[in-house]
């Protein structure tokens, strides 16, 4: 047998076989990893805990104003966990009628978030507006900075918002709360770098990171400082809590879990591959917290999934290109705990949340690099390189809804309509059959059915003017008091000239013969 050469196929088996029993060897038994195609990793050891629940997140308005349903949608990805996903038993489906539009000129890169009556957008330029959710009429705006690229936060009567940088200082951002009724600033700090981290508000506590790699705790009132963390990059995404902890990236390649209480670390993780390299592994990404796990991508093209307990990697799943994107994590009605997300290379990918494994993809693009968002059985998202929004079954992928309006953060919702954004626009899309202001609804169907019966008059009077013009003349005659004479009777002719109706009217006297 010395003489026999194995061909190139059966080495590469022997190969893996034994890079399998040196992972077996080194994990002690205790972790089994698989490794697929392009550096993908699963962990089965890992713990998931399965407790989503379809609920309806959304309380309905019941008389007086329409926004008066005591729904918010407070923060960046909607909740604390920052999984963009909002539960409800009935999801607003296409065909859609366009209740409003705000339109700019100015990039319109995050999301808004919802509080009360009003939509609370940042622009790019640093300006924040504050919208009429039932209208989308400004009720007013501010000019808070030069440059930002976050979402703003809002609660208790309040909008906190987190500048790139402000009027006189480019490379140092700024931090602000205003009252959300006016608009009026209520206190602002200076910080001594920039910040794109879309704040989080929490008991009374304000937390965000900067480029500077410090992840601050404001307290909510005063804008005090509480504490604050260094991380190992710049903290460029937004924060999220789930038990006590936060958890984040960072542009140091690490996911980190740091304590509520007083921003001490609990653990940190390498977000590494490992494998062949697309880029930095750069975590712009936010985190979102679901199932005992924290899913955050990378700029490395991969998508990861860790303990958020101990921070154990579980899985992670690799992309053709950057992903930019956070997360949008959640369980759809009659489906299973999924993750969504896109990458740069044009794909959007639904994942078991558990496993890693693609329960399906579409080719959607060239560059996603917005955040999706999960409302009801819906998944919206947006490609920047086509500027195409679409909302997709979550379960299947199938398309629902297209239009040729979107780029980063694709929407927003509140169980009743649709907020989703344009590459410098915001648009808020009512279902045809179940329209967010009934009172507007009954006054709009009103004046179409008042429009309708004038437009019914109108052709009828203009078919009697074609009738009478053509048809054969017969009438009768009677005498009138002060009248023409009984072979006498007056005629009336109507007419419509350029749009102005014109009435003659002469008197018409002949004789009758007698026939045979």
């Amino acid at each position: 047998m010395s003489g026999v050469t194995l061909p190139l196929r059966g080495r590469r088996w022997l190969l893996w076989l034994a890079l399998g029993v040196v992972v077996l060897v080194l994990g002690g038994g205790a972790a089994v990893l698989l490794f697929g195609h392009g550096g993908d990793v699963l962990n089965r050891d890992v713990a998931f805990v399965d407790t989503s629940e379809n609920r309806d997140a959304v309380a309905r308005a019941r008389g007086g104003h329409p926004a008066d349903d005591r729904f918010a949608w407070p923060h960046f990805g909607y909740s604390k966990d920052r999984a963009h996903s909002l539960a409800l038993r009935v999801t607003p489906r296409p065909p859609w009628r366009q209740a409003w539009a705000f339109r700019g000129s100015v990039l319109l890169e995050f999301s808004p978030v919802l509080c009360g009556r009003s939509l609370f957008v940042l622009k790019n330029s640093g300006s924040l507006y504050a919208l009429s959710r039932r209208t989308g009429r400004v009720r007013w705006k501010r000019r808070l900075g030069r440059l930002a690229a976050s979402s703003p936060a809002c609660g208790h009567g309040s909008v906190y918002a987190v500048l790139l940088s402000r009027r006189n200082k480019r490379d140092a951002g700024r931090v602000v709360r205003v009252s959300a009724r006016t608009g009026r600033t209520r206190w602002s700090r200076d910080l001594p770098s920039r910040a794109e981290s879309s704040p989080l508000l929490h008991a009374g506590a304000l937390y965000f990171g900067t480029e500077s790699g410090t992840v601050y705790s404001l307290r909510a009132r005063d804008g005090r400082m509480r504490w604050r963390a260094k991380a190992a990059g710049a903290v460029k995404g937004a924060i999220a809590l789930d038990a006590g902890k936060l958890y984040f990236g960072d542009y140091g390649g690490k996911v980190n879990a740091i304590r509520l209480r007083d921003g001490k670390r609990v653990w940190q993780a390498s977000a590494a591959s490992g494998g062949l390299e697309i880029g930095d592994s750069n975590l712009y990404s936010s985190a979102a917290v679901q199932y005992g796990r924290v899913y955050i991508g990378s700029t490395n093209g991969n998508v990861y999934s860790f303990s958020s307990a101990d921070g154990k990697l579980a899985w992670r799943k690799r992309t053709g290109d950057f992903v930019y994107a956070s997360p949008a994590v959640g369980r759809p009605r009659r489906g299973a705990p999924t993750v969504y997300i896109g990458s740069y290379d044009g794909r959007f990918y639904a994942l078991d949340a558990r496993t890693g494994d693609v329960r399906w993809k579409r080719a959607l693009g060239s560059k996603i690099s917005g955040s999706a968002t999960i409302i009801g059985d819906l998944v919206w998202v947006s490609d920047l390189g086509r500027r195409t929004t679409w909302a997709l079954d979550a379960r299947t992928g199938k398309t629902a809804y297209k239009t040729r309006r979107g780029a980063f953060q694709a929407a927003v919702g509140d169980g009743r309509r649709i907020y989703f954004s344009g590459y410098s626009s915001l648009f808020a899309l009512d279902p045809k059959d179940r329209p967010f202001d009934r009172r507007a609804a009954s006054i709009r169907a009103q004046k179409a059915k008042t429009r309708q019966k004038i437009e019914r008059r109108k052709r009828q009077r203009k078919q009697r003017q074609q009738r009478f013009r053509r048809a054969p003349h017969g009438h009768s005659h009677r005498a009138r008091r002060g009248g023409p004479p009984p072979r006498c009777h007056r005629h009336k002719h109507v007419y419509t000239v350029r749009g102005r109706r014109v009435v003659l009217v002469h008197d018409h006297c002949h004789t009758h013969i007698r026939r045979r």
